[in-house]
């Protein structure tokens, strides 16, 4: 018997992104980013089904080490950087790459004694002001790095887009002109585009790009769908019905009892909640997928539970599917339903949700 709620992950569906960001990308090798558990997704899973990615992104250490536990022998880059002297060694023993973003971490690695150079890749603040040295600091601490004999040469050079996301949005072209401006002579690799850089501005792909959402098959921009790029939603996050009930007009359901019924209904009630990750704001009218059409959320969303309006004369019963989102639903339109981004709804599935990978 399957488990309920759980995330089904085409494995198909993955290796197809991939595929489909090399043709949006020809000149680039890809960085795939798995980080946040490979997007909720599962980390050990997406980063066996991208295997032919030249090398993977992730945020933490303890994400990299995970994925050389796991038997990942290709190129790993902590995003963040280390946080601790410690880890150097660490990041050395294991073959991991490391963004240097802030004068801390620089004279940490200054300091250090390693049994061999590591790979850097200095972080430029190109207007996102997050994290990175601003260009008037470039110059210096590029210098710094080469004279460093602990970083391997040639140095690396990233940066990250603010608005990419936003593809009328003046702020990309200025940081464009400012990164490529303080890099195009530059010996190592460089890298901007993120997955809205790699989708609407190609001239930001450069020596490699780093999609992260597009290679789940979601867009990363608010009213696109990543079907219209040729990508295919990688997640289907399945619950079912465990009660059908009827309802009279004017009747409440749930927590709170602020929703009303305008009519006589019936109610089903799915096995999934906040406690699972589904968002517990998630208005009346979010759309749920059951037995091929789209039934509105209503009531309050409560930790193990959620209520949809299934209509007068719906025939579903007891153990039925419901699809929060997926390939039928997009989790894009979940989303926009929710008034947050999709990025959110994938990764903060709790361990309550069953992975599983699916060829």
């Amino acid at each position: 018997m399957k488990p309920f709620p759980r995330a089904e992950i085409s494995a198909r569906a993955l290796k197809k992104n991939l595929s489909r960001m090399r043709q949006i990308a020809p000149k680039s090798k890809i960085m795939a980013v798995v980080k946040a558990n490979g997007y909720g997704h599962g980390l050990l899973n997406v980063a066996r089904c991208f295997s032919e990615a030249d090398g993977f992104g992730l945020a933490r250490l303890e994400e990299a080490l995970a994925l050389r536990d796991g038997g990942v022998k290709a190129k790993l880059v902590l995003l963040e950087g280390f946080f601790r002297q410690a880890d150097l060694m660490t990041l050395v023993e294991h073959d991991i790459d490391t963004v240097i973003h802030n004068e801390v971490q620089l004279t940490m690695l200054e300091k250090s004694s390693l049994v061999k150079p590591i790979t850097v890749w200095l972080k430029l603040d190109s207007g996102m002001h997050r994290l990175g040295f601003t260009p008037e600091q470039f110059t210096q601490v590029y210098d710094r790095l080469e004279r460093c004999p602990q970083v391997a040469k040639p140095i690396h050079i990233m940066s990250h887009f603010a608005c990419a996301d936003e593809p009328d949005n003046p702020m990309t072209v200025q940081q464009l002109r400012v990164f490529d401006g303080l890099t195009k002579k530059v010996a190592g690799e460089r890298t901007l585009a993120n997955s809205a850089g790699s989708l609407y501005w190609p001239e930001s792909q450069f020596d490699w790009v780093r999609p992260g959402i597009a290679l789940y098959g979601v867009s990363p921009v608010v009213g696109d769908l990543g079907c219209n790029h040729g990508l295919e939603p990688a997640m289907e996050l399945i619950s079912q019905l465990i009660a059908v009930r009827e309802h009279k007009a004017g009747e409440p359901v749930g927590y709170g009892c602020f929703w009303h019924a305008k009519e006589d209904t019936k109610l089903g009630v799915v096995a999934i909640g906040y406690g699972d990750g589904y968002p517990r704001n998630a208005p009346e009218g979010t759309p749920v997928w059951i037995n091929g059409r789209r039934v509105p959320v209503i009531g309050r969303v409560s930790m193990d539970m959620l209520t949809v309006d299934l209509g007068k004369m719906a025939t579903d019963c007891i153990g039925d599917d419901a699809i929060l989102w997926g390939k039928k639903l997009p989790v894009e339109d979940v989303a926009q339903h929710i008034g947050t981004i999709a990025y959110e709804l994938v990764t903060k599935l709790t361990p309550r949700v069953t992975v599983c990978l699916n060829e």
